[in-house]
């Protein structure tokens, strides 16, 4: 017995020293793969031909910002700057430089810490809805803003800021006098970013929800019976849930912090407020479209395009030191 038992000891060693035999694994050539995707290539052919000739196909228009740019001459044909820096130069030798990029800084902040967190309390509140058509109704009117064109919410906007508009009757009731809130710049934030949010908020959730839908609803009953509340409930099932998609979804609005929507500042502004909210973007429309400084112009939004892209690896590299996990990349 004391034999054999040796004896299966010492078979069971030299299978443990011989390797492991993987499964033949047949090699496929790539254009065999293709062709059995050809259906899911053929669906995403056309969103990859439109992001490659309007994205990238334009990318060497920023050679106008290094150019003294001639419509005649084109792109390549017009002669190059000496120094090639020179339209960066000159926008910072611009005595109001300063101002407009404070203005930048200033608004798109401001509306960041207020626009981003509101679809998210949006999303989690009416993920605690029971009533399901109820939630699906105030789930579709959320959206309508989004559709609004700007010129319309700019429109509204000035009819409600006037003096014998609904935001100075709502001002009466508490016995504070009429303004005209259109002029100056005293009202301008609280009008800008509100719009925003009542724009952005309904649509900016469909996310969130989305992935507050993929929770398990068994640790909704699980915390039933440990007696949970609704707050514990939120803190410590639906907020962990949407984290990931959180992070995500501020490192992406970090790169657009700079981008104000200059279509309705530029519907904003008038004589009295003209220098306090322009912005870059507005700044680059006025001298480019309307001054036709096309190369100065570009050297600009290139500039801010250059922030932007530093913001957001700045960003994901703060995200990756805090759980790597909900990193972008």
């Amino acid at each position: 017995m004391i034999l054999r038992n040796e004896g299966k000891e010492q078979e069971v060693r030299e299978k443990r020293k011989k390797p492991a035999q993987t499964a033949y694994v047949p090699k496929v050539s790539i254009f065999k793969m293709l062709g059995k995707q050809r259906t899911l290539i053929l669906l995403c052919l056309p969103a990859l031909m439109l992001t490659i000739i309007f994205k990238y196909g334009s990318m060497y228009g920023i050679l106008i910002a290094f150019k003294n740019y001639k419509t005649s001459k084109g792109v390549w044909g017009s002669d190059w700057l000496d120094p090639f820096y020179k339209n960066f130069i000159t926008f910072f030798k611009n005595p109001s430089s300063g101002q407009i990029i404070w203005n930048t800084i200033r608004i798109g902040v401001i509306t960041m810490l207020f626009s981003f967190p509101a679809p998210i309390i949006f999303a989690i509140l009416l993920n605690e809805v029971k009533g399901k058509m109820f939630k699906k109704t105030v789930q579709t009117v959320s959206y309508i803003p989004h559709f609004i064109s700007i010129v319309v919410v700019v429109g509204m906007l000035n009819s409600f800021g006037s003096i014998d508009g609904i935001f100075n009757t709502i001002r009466g009731w508490f016995g504070l006098a009429a303004v005209n809130m259109n002029e100056g710049t005293k009202y301008f934030m609280p009008m800008y970013v509100g719009s925003q949010i009542w724009q952005t908020f309904g649509w900016s959730s469909i996310i969130y929800l989305s992935a507050l839908s993929n929770i398990d609803t068994t640790l909704y009953d699980v915390a039933n019976i440990d007696g949970a509340n609704r707050w514990q409930k939120i803190k410590n099932i639906a907020w962990p849930t949407i984290l990931p998609t959180t992070t995500i979804m501020l490192i992406m609005n970090v790169g657009t912090v700079l981008n104000s929507d200059y279509q309705k500042i530029l519907l904003m502004q008038n004589d009295t407020n003209r220098s306090a909210i322009d912005v870059i973007s507005s700044f680059v429309y006025r001298e480019g479209i309307v001054g036709a400084r096309f190369e100065y112009t570009t050297a600009v939004n290139l500039m801010l395009s250059v922030v932007a892209f530093g913001l957001v690896i700045i960003t994901n590299k703060i995200t990756q030191k805090v759980n790597a996990e909900n990193s972008l990349w």
